[in-house]
């Protein structure tokens, strides 16, 4: 075995392997179809849904000055006749539902 190889095969196992961590350490979000099923399933909970969106590009959003990657989106209820529609902020790395507004009654 000649050195030369030994030494050219570790460095490029070295640069793949830290090219490989660099790539699965980026930040990596929650797709906006599957944060919009989750939340659909949890209003859902309370009376069909007549309608819904989410905005597919993240956006910056603070919250008690902890900083976000956030998706937005809304779902349209009608209950007793009435429709309603929420407006809710959805976490892009998690998924998890950080803020809901009834954007129907304002009060809410």
């Amino acid at each position: 075995m000649n050195w030369k190889s030994f030494i050219l095969g570790a460095a490029v196992g070295v640069i793949s392997g830290y090219a490989v961590k660099e790539i699965i350490s980026q930040k990596t979000y929650v797709s906006p179809e599957k944060v919009l099923e989750n939340v659909k399933k949890q209003f859902n909970q309370n009376g069909p849904i007549s309608g819904s969106w989410i905005h597919m590009v993240t956006e910056p959003f603070e919250k008690h000055q902890i900083k976000y990657q956030v998706y937005k989106g809304g779902i349209s209820k009608s209950n007793k006749g009435v429709n309603e529609q929420f407006e809710f902020i959805a976490d892009a790395s998690t998924g998890t539902l950080l803020d809901v507004k009834s954007s129907t009654n304002p009060a809410l």
